[in-house]
């Protein structure tokens, strides 16, 4: 996946159009999209947040990647990540879903999200949307490294922010939200800007953190 990169330093690489990005993103062009266009940038749509925390249980023990490769295919065998949607689904689903080789067939993660959907119908209408509970964990600058760099990140797997979010959630009945899966959450949805010090998206998603209303 390195291929076409020319590392720079530890955590930052030059692709082949020229721009210095985080080097997890290697040169797959789907992959290179997801860096620039989407991870770090905040989002306040319940749908997109919800999709989110239930991919991130998905990738539990695989890559981003193949998640990433087969987004769409889970989009459609989820009605799109509606959670009104999915809270309906039954023992058909399951089964529909488990057949469905477009997607993770894992039991557990399937019926996990059918389980998140309801819960997330229920949080929504305890705090008014998901964004306004998902973003009461935004945790403060002075809880952020001042100076980010990759082993940094190496070392921060969890936070207390992650920490906190996945207790809360799970003391509501949510499952495949343990705080390393919400602070990737975290990451990917704008509560935290974790893009590499050098990388050229940094201060793009910075000025989005910036100018971002934060739900209440």
């Amino acid at each position: 996946m390195l291929g076409r990169m020319a590392r720079i330093v530890e955590g930052l690489a030059r692709g082949e159009d020229g721009v210095v990005r985080c080097s997890w993103a290697g040169s797959d062009p789907l992959y290179l999209r997801y860096h620039d266009r989407e991870w770090g940038f905040p989002v306040d749509e319940d749908r997109r947040l919800f999709e989110k925390i239930c991919l991130e249980g998905f990738q539990a023990g695989l890559s981003w990647l193949t998640i990433l490769r087969k987004r769409e295919n889970f989009r459609a065998a989820f009605r799109g990540f509606e959670p009104r949607a999915v809270a309906r689904f039954g023992a058909r689903d399951v089964s529909r879903l488990l057949a469905d080789k477009g997607i993770v067939r894992h039991r557990g993660k399937i019926e996990s999200t059918i389980n998140n959907a309801r819960r997330a119908r229920e949080l929504a209408d305890e705090r008014g949307s998901l964004a306004a509970f998902f973003w009461s964990f935004e945790p403060p600058a002075s809880d952020r490294p001042k100076r980010l760099s990759w082993p940094v990140l190496l070392r921060m797997p969890k936070t207390g922010a992650s920490v906190a979010l996945s207790k809360a959630l799970k003391q509501r009945g949510w499952s495949f939200v343990g705080p390393t899966t919400a602070y990737a959450f975290m990451q990917a949805m704008g509560l935290v800007n974790d893009h590499i010090e050098g990388c050229a998206i940094r201060e793009r998603a910075e000025r989005a953190r910036t100018r971002f209303r934060r739900p209440r």
